[in-house]
Formats: C-alpha cells, sequence, structure tokens
C-alpha cells in the first residue's frame, strides 16, 4: 500500500525494548520516530536507536513518562503526527487518549471509551454479562468502606476467593483470601495498594479458581468493525500473578475450544465497538469451562510470539488501523505456523527473593541462531537504572514443534549471558527442565508447587552444609589441635577459592 496513507513521524511514549520494537517497523514502513526520555535514559537504546529524542526530565516516571502534558507537548515539537504508547506507563490512560485526539495527534490505539470501559474492572464485568460473555462468580459493585458489608459478599461467594484491584492489572491491588479470618488485614492491604499502584483504591471480589490456566487471546479489529482472533498464548507459568514464560498454542487449548474462545474475544470487542489491538484474558478451569478475566486494551508484552506463528506484524497492523486502514486479511486466511515460547528476562536476584538488580552491565551475549529473536532494550555498557521495570530481554523462540522449542530455548538461555547484574536466567532453566512443564502438564501454580519449594530446599541444603563444615572444623580443633586445624584452613582456604571461581563463572550466567 502507498506510503502516503500512513504517517509521518511517531513519537513512541515509552522506553526501553518496546520502544526499540516500535521502531524498527517504523523504521521498515518508512516512518520517523521520535523518542522521549528521563535523566536515568540519556544513554538508553531507543534514545540512541530513534531518530530524533527529547528530553522529559526527572527520573522517576511520575516526573517524566506518566507526565500526559511533556508528552504532548513534545509530539507538538517534534510535529509528530501519532503517538504510539507501547504497554505500561499511558498505554491504558483514557485521559492521554483523549489528550491526543483534543490536540490532532492519532492515538495508536483504541478510543477512550474503550480504554475507560475496559480499563474499569468492575464495569468491564457488567458489559461481559450483558454480552453473555461467561464472567468468574464475584461482586458485580466495587466494595464499600463499609467492613460488615464486604464481609458478607465475601461469605456469599465463598472462600477461597480473590480480591483484585479495579483499575488495574500486572498483580498490583491484587489477594489471595484462603479464609474468612484472613479477609480484613488482605482487604486493607489490597485497597491500599491498588491506591499506590494506580491512584484509586477501589477493589472488587471474585471466586478464586483452583489450579486454572491463564489463556489470551489476541484481537485486531479496524474501524470498520472487522475483527479477527490470531489465536491464544498460554500465560499460566507466573510468579506473584506477573507472567514469566509464554508459549503458543497452548497445550491445554484444543481446536474446538481454540474456535468458541476466539469467538468469546471478538464479541468482548465488539461490545465496546473496538479498533486496534487488543488482548482478552480468561481463566480456565480444569475441565475447561472458561471466564472472562479483562481486556487489555494495548498491545501485550508477549506479543511476538503471536508474530512468530501467525507471520504478522502487530505493530504494523496497529498503525495501519491508526491510520484508517481495514484489515488486509479476514479470520479464514489465519493459520498458525508452527510453535513459539518467550521467557521474559529480568535484572533480578533469585537468591534475594528476586528483588530488583539494578547496575552496570559489563558483559552481553545475546542467543542467535535459528528460530531466535531476542527482543533486547539494553547493551554492554549500559546502567540498569532503579526507576522502573528490570526487563532486559524478551528472548522468543519459534520452531515446527513444541518438543523443538524446547530444545531450542534451552540452547537459547545457555547462550544469554550476562555480566554484571543478576538475573532470572536460572529460573527459565529450572521451569524448562522441569517433566512437567516438559510434557504442557501445567497451571498457574506450577511455581508454587515444583520451583518455589525447590528453591527453599536448596536454600535450607547451603544452610546445613554451613553448618556441618562448622562442626567439623570444631571437631578438628578439638581433637588435632590448632596447628594441624591450621594446615585443613589453608587447605579449606584454597578449595574455597576454587569454589569462588566456579560460583564466579556459573553467577555470570544467573
Amino acid at each position: 500500500m502507498a506510503k502516503q496513507h500512513y504517517f509521518s513521524k511517531i513519537l513512541i511514549a515509552n522506553r526501553g525494548e518496546i520502544a526499540v520494537r516500535i521502531m524498527r517497523t517504523c523504521r521498515d514502513m518508512g516512518i520517523a520516530t521520535v523518542a522521549v526520555y528521563s535523566d536515568s535514559d540519556r544513554k538508553a537504546l531507543h534514545v540512541q536507536y530513534a531518530d530524533e529524542a527529547y528530553y522529559l526530565g526527572g527520573n522517576a516516571a511520575r516526573e517524566s513518562y506518566l507526565v500526559i502534558e511533556k508528552i504532548i507537548g513534545v509530539a507538538r515539537e517534534a510535529k509528530a503526527d501519532a503517538i504510539h504508547p507501547g504497554y505500561g506507563f499511558l498505554a491504558e490512560n483514557p485521559e492521554f487518549c483523549q489528550a491526543c485526539h483534543d490536540e490532532g495527534i492519532t492515538f495508536i490505539g483504541p478510543d477512550s471509551h474503550a480504554i475507560k470501559a475496559m480499563g474499569n474492572k468492575t464495569l468491564a464485568r457488567e458489559l461481559m454479562m450483558q454480552a453473555q460473555v461467561p464472567i468468574v462468580p464475584g461482586t458485580t459493585d466495587p466494595l464499600t468502606t463499609d467492613q460488615e458489608k464486604s464481609r458478607e459478599s465475601a461469605s456469599r461467594i465463598g472462600f477461597p476467593l480473590m480480591i483484585k484491584a479495579a483499575a488495574g492489572g500486572g498483580g498490583k491491588g491484587m489477594r489471595i483470601v484462603e479464609k474468612e479470618a484472613d479477609f480484613a488485614s488482605a482487604l486493607r492491604g489490597a485497597q491500599s495498594e491498588a491506591l499506590s499502584s494506580f491512584g484509586d483504591g477501589t477493589v472488587y471480589l471474585e471466586k478464586y479458581l483452583t489450579s486454572p490456566h491463564h489463556i489470551e487471546i489476541q484481537i485486531l479489529a479496524d474501524v470498520d468493525g472487522n475483527t479477527v482472533y490470531l489465536f491464544e498464548r498460554e500465560c499460566s507459568i507466573q510468579r506473584r500473578h506477573q507472567k514469566v514464560i509464554e508459549e503458543c498454542p497452548s497445550p491445554f487449548i484444543d481446536d474446538a475450544l481454540r474456535h468458541e474462545m476466539g469467538q468469546a474475544a471478538i464479541e468482548v470487542a465488539k461490545a465496546v465497538n473496538y479498533h486496534n489491538a487488543g488482548t482478552v484474558e480468561f481463566m480456565v478451569d480444569a475441565s475447561k469451562k472458561y471466564y472472562f478475566l479483562e481486556m487489555n486494551t494495548r498491545l501485550q508484552v508477549e506479543h511476538p510470539i503471536t508474530e512468530l506463528v501467525t507471520g504478522k506484524d502487530l505493530v504494523q497492523l496497529q498503525i495501519m488501523i491508526a491510520a484508517g486502514e481495514k484489515l488486509p486479511f479476514n479470520q479464514n486466511e489465519l493459520t498458525m505456523n508452527g510453535a513459539a515460547m518467550e521467557c521474559r528476562i529480568y535484572a533480578e536476584d533469585p537468591e534475594n527473593n528476586f528483588i530488583p538488580s539494578p547496575g552496570k552491565i559489563q558483559q552481553l551475549s545475546v542467543a542467535s541462531g535459528p528460530g531466535i529473536r531476542d527482543d533486547c532494550g539494553v547493551f554492554e555498557g549500559y546502567e540498569i537504572p532503579i526507576f522502573y521495570d528490570p526487563l532486559i530481554s524478551k528472548l522468543c523462540v519459534w520452531a515446527e514443534s513444541r518438543d523443538l522449542v524446547l530444545a531450542r530455548m534451552k540452547r537459547a538461555l545457555t547462550e544469554y549471558n550476562v555480566v554484571g547484574v543478576r538475573t532470572n536466567i536460572a529460573l527459565h532453566q529450572q521451569i524448562l527442565n522441569n517433566p512437567h512443564f516438559q510434557r504442557g502438564v501445567y497451571d498457574t501454580t506450577f511455581i508454587d508447587r515444583y520451583i518455589q519449594n525447590a528453591q527453599k530446599s536448596k536454600v535450607k541444603e547451603k544452610e546445613m552444609l554451613a553448618i556441618a563444615a562448622a562442626a567439623i572444623f570444631h571437631h578438628q580443633k578439638v581433637t588435632h589441635g590448632e596447628e594441624n586445624v591450621t594446615l585443613s584452613q589453608d587447605r579449606a582456604q584454597k578449595n574455597r577459592w576454587k569454589e569462588y571461581g566456579r560460583q564466579r563463572i556459573l553467577s555470570s550466567r544467573i
């Protein structure tokens, strides 16, 4: 199609790997790009990759990437005719979408009405009930400040249940409550976290499904109402309600259920006159009954695996739809080719409760070879800041079969080497080597059941070894005297230096 149908310049209102990923498609399409950056992002990869870059000021997101007036001001100064929000930050903010519209700048995404409707989880549940899309049993109205009424609502739903933030996602403002005695404190905690994370402490209740699958359906819709689904992504490997590994297709979903859930996702989109890319998330129980969870009105972090199996560039399609183009294909023309998997590589310390591990990347070797895609937002010498999500890369693998995907991902993880900060690569390797995961037999409880317990056992094992070593040292001191113990210490010291050397080599891959 003719280049003039699209935009001359797009501002990417984001940072890191997603900003770079969007810019790459813009470059393919011959569209100039504008980056924005904070103090700590002056040397960031997305700033270097863009055609133009503008300073926002500050370090924290609330001083930079979340300030609507600053973003709009840069777009005006740079003469950008469109803004792509990426994901996170302002991507699902209806006020930002409306501000773009008021300024005459195209927002590459749905309109503010759809963002607002699906961003409020309780309103979205009501809309789904009207559209006859199955929802998880729960409260249709937000909880009030009346503790007794909230407790009564919880008792009607039954335990276990989930308290969830009405205005957010990503595991924030969410609590699982196993029994009634824990409800009051969990409610206070969820409301406080929701207020801190989203500026809105409103929460609601949902029945907690035991051992469910988290399945999401990618949809695309143009301004004329043509809507398609681009199959599913299995997102059940989660830690603290945040996704760790995703794959497509799901080893749990069959063709009949895939089609049924795809059609349900289309109904969800049509219920709010949705256009552009979006993702409808479902919880699916062991008997394969599915329930609407939420709709993310933006591009997803894990969108590359859908691109790998469908051959469609979702960012390019977003831009085309925003420019008023019709979808260039219908549902019957969409097929899945092979399988794909994504591992999110974070700068975090697995041995210290996965806290972020900011710092300078001293060495970086990324995976490559057949079927490998690395959406990376860092480089060797880059300083990972403490102010933002510590995502280093989205390592994706495609192959003709799931078995080959597993083999390629294992190989890719051994090639991926980051020195200077700790990473969660070892966690991914642990998951991929688990026989249940290899067979595709897992749900959202997988990490809690098979991985975290194993990590706790390893910590206990280290503690026991330390105690044993101290006991042996004391025994030698009592039995053989100080001189012999000193000789033993010298030998032990040499052995410890060997062990330290080994640990340094291994830690460079962790």
